[in-house]
């Protein structure tokens, strides 16, 4: 059961966002949250001295998480003269058809009636937002989001192949699964460039691998040594391909339609490779901005790791881990490891918890607020 939205695509949670546009404007988002129950906000550090390319994407993530479908509504708060301004993000998410609101601290001559504007605007949404009926949809309406971070010796043997059986079903059903880390796909790329669809997708396969390899090069640095992390190699890790190969089964076994920038919408079902970096919070924010409702993530060390808008079922590799960390984590993969279960049995529980975290469950990172946000930056600040 979900939420259909104007422009068709259907919701599984019922946020009213307020989204700032501009790093001064957060703190101001986030006590109008505090004012309003029903609405959520994140904090960043974005949205002014950026040019070019990089003015690009911060632009479309930050309409990205207002047109996700998990979202009914957007108060779009900004500065005033801020270079990602509030009245052109809020254009871009009204093509969607959702409800819009601007509002400008500068324009409102302050902070405090800002607040007061903006939590006029989101109660009245919220309002709305309570009388929208559930409908029932079919999974392939669905786009997943699959993660690893913090990963170890059993993130490739457990948690990432039951993710790989869990994106094939998605698929299978005629859904979208995103794949993402491009940095953590390093050494295993060959391995989806032979499952591209065609030629393009598989020429595209190489060509991102190459570019981010490339950064690195640029700033006179190894690309690996941040990768494996410290805290990876504690858990087992030994080289960066190690760690790339086991985190490409997450992509399960069938064909890759096409490869999307960071924090753009897939315009195919199936399996889709988004072009993001391995940090955890910053991929995490690419794929909902790119329109994933529920995301899936991995973790052999443990991570807290949430989205304001997302529910992020997280997965643990080990058993050990699970028992330590159960306020973070949702479902234990270790029992694979222990030979308890098989890697399709625990897709299938996965599956389940998808089912369920769609009819209403929370989450455990929903259930603590952990209402991460974070863009990949591509430029310097001017």
């Amino acid at each position: 059961m979900g939420y259909r939205r104007p422009d068709g695509h259907i919701g599984i949670r019922n946020h009213v966002l307020i989204l700032p546009t501009i790093t001064c404007a957060t703190q101001a988002a986030q006590r109008i949250t505090e004012l309003v129950d029903g609405t959520v906000t994140f904090i960043h550090q974005h949205g002014c001295a950026q040019v070019g390319v990089d003015y690009e994407q911060t632009f479309r993530t930050y309409a990205g998480m207002g047109k996700n479908p998990n979202v009914y509504g957007v108060v779009v708060l900004g500065l005033g003269c801020e270079t990602h301004q509030a009245r052109s993000v809020a254009d871009d998410i009204r093509e969607s058809g959702k409800p819009v609101e601007v509002v400008s601290i500068q324009d409102h001559g302050g902070t405090l009636t800002a607040i007061a504007e903006g939590a006029k605007a989101a109660v009245k949404m919220v309002q709305e937002a309570s009388m929208e009926q559930l409908v029932p949809f079919d999974f392939s309406e669905l786009i997943i989001g699959t993660e690893c971070g913090g990963s170890d010796a059993c993130s490739g043997l457990s948690a990432n192949p039951a993710v790989g059986t869990v994106s094939d079903m998605i698929v299978d059903r005629g859904g979208t699964a995103i794949l993402a880390e491009t940095t953590e796909l390093i050494g295993a790329e060959h391995l989806l460039a032979e499952r591209a669809v065609d030629d393009h997708v598989s020429k595209r396969v190489y060509e991102v691998i190459e570019a981010m390899e490339n950064r690195a090069i640029r700033m006179g640095v190894d690309i690996r040594t941040g990768n494996p992390s410290p805290g990876n190699v504690k858990g087992g890790l030994s080289t960066l391909e190690e760690k790339s190969l086991g985190a490409a089964t997450k992509a399960g076994s069938r064909a890759l339609q096409e490869l999307v920038n960071y924090a753009e919408q897939p315009t195919k079902k199936g399996l889709v490779w988004m072009d993001t970096p391995g940090h955890d919070i910053e991929q995490l924010t690419g794929m909902v901005a790119g329109g994933a409702q529920i995301i899936l993530f991995t973790s052999g060390r443990g991570t807290p790791t949430g989205s304001p808008i997302a529910p992020v079922i997280k997965i643990s590799t080990n058993t050990t881990m699970y028992e330590s960390m159960a306020e973070n984590v949702d479902l234990n993969a270790g029992t694979i490891i222990e030979g308890k279960e098989t890697v399709d049995e625990v897709g299938q529980r996965i599956m389940e918890e998808i089912t369920q975290t769609c009819a209403g469950k929370k989450t455990k990172s929903e259930i603590l607020k952990q209402h991460d946000f974070g863009i990949w930056r591509i430029g310097p600040t001017f």
